[in-house]
Order: C-alpha cells, then structure tokens, then sequence
C-alpha cells in the first residue's frame, strides 16, 4: 500500500505498474504469404504486486491493542481471581401493611390495581424506607452496633478495590453502604427487597437483621407521630370548642344579668297575656258602658276606664315595636334585647354542638391511637447464604474488557481520522 502522507515517495511497484505502456506487436504471420501481414496492439500485463508488508503503525497499532486492552484486561482478570476476597449475600424483603379502613381500603385498593393506579399509602411508605436504608443515619445506627468500618475495611491491604479505607470518615462508609446494600422499590405493589454483601455470611445476615429492625422502628416512629398529632389536633379543637362555648355561656349570663330578663321568649309571652287581659277588659268595659243610659252618674266613670285601658294597650304595643319605648330595665327597646338574646342563644347551640362534634373526635383519635395502624411485614427473613456469589468475577471481567475495547477503537478511529485530514 502506497504512503498518502508523502506524494514524493512513491512504491516501486505501484510506479512500474503506472508507467505501463502499451507497446505494438506483431501477430504471428499467416501461412502463405507476405501481403496479408496484420499488425495490432497488444496491451502488456503489469506484473503481479508485491506482498503486503508490516509498516510502523501497523506495529504501533498492535502494540496500543496490547497495552490499552490486553494487558489491562490480563490484570483485571489476575486481580478478581487471586486477589479479590469473595463476598456473601443475604436477601431480605419487606412491604408496608396498613390496618386502616380494611374492607373499604380492600375494594378500592383492587380497583386502583385494575384500573393501573399503585398504591398510595404503601406507596409513600416503601418511598420513605428506600431513602432511610441509603441514609446516614441508619448508617451510624447499624455503625454503633456492628462496627461496619472494622469489618469491610479488614482486607484493605488485600484487597483495596473491594474494601473500605480504615480510616474511613462517616461519609467514605456511607459511600460504601451503597456498594454493598442494593434497595430495590417496586412502587406498583410497595415491595422493597434489598441484598447485603460481606466478607462473612454470618456477618451479612446480622447487617441485614439489623436494616430490618431500623425499617420496623422507623414505621413504628411514623405511627407513633401520626397518632400524636392527631390526638393533638383533636385536644387542640377540643379546647378551642370548649373556650367558645365558655365564652358564649358567659356571654348570656351577662344579658341576664345586665338586662334582669331571664328568658325574653317567657316575658314576651307573659307581656302578651298581660295585652290579651286588658283588651279582653277593653272589651268588657265598653260592654259596660253600651249598657248605662245617657242620665247615668256612672257611665262618665266607664268612659274613663275605658280610655285608661286603651292607654294601657298602648304603652303594652308600644313596648314591643316602638324604638322608644324601653324594657322594664330602662337600658334599651324591647326588640334589640329580644334580637340580642335570639343571637346569644344561636351562639350557645353553636358552641355546644361543636363541642360535641370536638369530643367525639378525640375519642376516635384515641381509639385509633390504640392500635397499630401500620406495620412492617417481611415477606423474605434475611438469609444465610452457604457460597460466595460475589463479586461477579465473569461479569465485571467481561464489561472491562468491553469497555477497554470500545475505548480503544473510538482512540483509534479519532487518531485516523486526524492523521487522513492533514
């Protein structure tokens, strides 16, 4: 192949193969004669190329192969199969159950699943354990009890790609933690199923265990403040119907007090009876008056009567629509204190009936406050495994040297490309 870098230098082979010329030859003469001689070109075969041979990129290609692919791959496969300690898993599983509204939550439940919807309480529930078991708390919890730095930092001198720095800062073995606990949250079904990686089978199941027990206390402390506040809630409106009704109690017997009427409904009634017996004396009285002839010493007296009783009714008539005719306390008009005392008493029946409504509500929060309205439940207890399936020494073998290759060819093709634009 000729070099395209350099138009000066050019291959022998491709030269003479170039400079071919076509050259007149002779056909061979005819049996039988001289004048009948032809003459026609004949084109000269080239000679057959050279073989190819090696040149220096090719070389440098083979020697970039080696050490940008092979040799990492060499090392990589030397060091998980004689230097990597071999790690065991422990699976657990768990859900969210909840307690709450059973047959009305059953119903609805199975058309949410039908129609497509997940579940909403378990859901949040299974949103909120995922993101605790990745937290730093959790992590210092399980820290306090197991040593998790003394364990996965033991073969560090070993084996230092799979273990943890010894002097390890909270957030280094938090960044750990995430290497060997791998969550898995199906938001469908609320299902969490998480899996524990150790130098030790034993090991990684007590870690497990203890995720377990932090995600049972951590759903414990959410039903524990969810009944807190709900009895505090109710407390609060409890108190606050009782102040209302104190005050609207207080409020009325104030009116009382200051107006000297304990019931207008009873005095109106009563001043009521007290007009029905003047009119009814109104009428008797005329009646009386009808009766005494003209010459009568007495009928000037019954004309008397009869105005004063007419008076009378009015100033009784009077006391119950005009706006200035006062109470027998002399501090307003009938009607305003009527109008006054209607609205104290609406009041009171208000208060009274959100008093009521106030301590129903604390007893059904206190009712649900005695129960567990949700509760972990695991579905796989955190096993024992028996043989070590980690770390995948086949898996990451092959993605290195995947990725090694496909690194190595895009290198490749950068640098030919470059090198064929100059």
């Amino acid at each position: 192949m000729a070099d395209v870098t350099n138009p000066q230098k050019v291959d022998p082979v491709a030269k003479e193969a170039s400079e071919a010329v076509v050259k007149p030859m002779q056909s061979p003469p005819k049996k039988g004669g001289g004048r009948g001689k032809g003459k026609g070109p004949v084109v000269e075969v080239r000679p057959q190329a050279r073989p190819a041979r090696m040149k220096r990129r090719h070389w440098g290609l083979i020697v970039s192969f080696l050490l940008f692919v092979v040799v990492p791959t060499v090392l990589s496969a030397f060091y998980l199969f004689t230097v990597a300690r071999d790690q065991f898993a422990s699976t657990v599983g768990f859900t969210v159950r909840s307690e709450e509204g059973a047959d009305a939550a059953d119903l609805i439940g199975g058309l949410a699943k039908f129609a497509g919807g997940g579940g909403g309480t378990a859901g949040a529930d299974g949103e909120v354990l995922y993101e605790f078991i990745q937290s730093q708390r959790i992590v210092e919890r399980i820290q306090s009890r197991l040593d998790l730095k003394a364990h996965y930092s033991q073969y560090y001198e070993e084996d230092p790609i799979f273990s943890l720095v010894p002097d390890a800062s909270i957030e280094d073995l938090l960044d750990h933690w995430a290497r060997v606990v791998r969550v898995t949250n199906d938001q469908s079904t609320g299902l969490l199923e998480l899996q524990v990686l150790a130098f030790d089978a034993a090991f990684a199941q007590r870690v497990a265990q203890q995720i377990l027990r932090e995600s049972q206390e951590m759903i414990n402390a959410l039903n524990t403040q969810a009944r807190e506040d709900a009895m505090r809630y109710a407390l609060v409106d409890q108190a606050t119907a009782l102040r209302r009704l104190k005050e609207a109690r207080e409020a009325l017997t104030k009116f009382r007090t200051r107006t000297h009427i304990v019931d207008p409904s009873a005095d109106v009634q009563g001043r009521m009876g007290v007009l029905n017996t003047l009119q009814q004396q109104l009428a008797e009285a005329l009646i009386e008056y009808d009766l005494l002839s003209e010459t009568d010493v007495r009928r000037g007296q019954a004309s008397e009567r009869i105005s004063v009783i007419r008076k009378r009714i009015e100033l009784e008539r009077a006391s119950f629509a005009s706006e200035t005719a006062t109470a027998t306390s002399g501090e307003a008009d009938y009607p305003t204190l009527l109008a006054e005392y209607e609205g104290l008493v609406v009041d009171r029946e208000f208060a009274e009936e959100s008093y009521r409504a106030a301590l129903a509500a604390v007893e059904a929060a206190r009712a649900q406050a005695q129960r567990q309205t949700r509760y972990l439940a695991a579905y796989i207890q955190p096993t024992l495994a028996e043989t070590a399936e980690y770390p995948q020494r086949p898996l990451i073998l092959g993605l290195v040297g995947l990725l090694l290759l496909l690194s190595w060819s895009i290198l490749t093709l950068v640098y030919y490309a470059i090198r064929d634009r100059r």
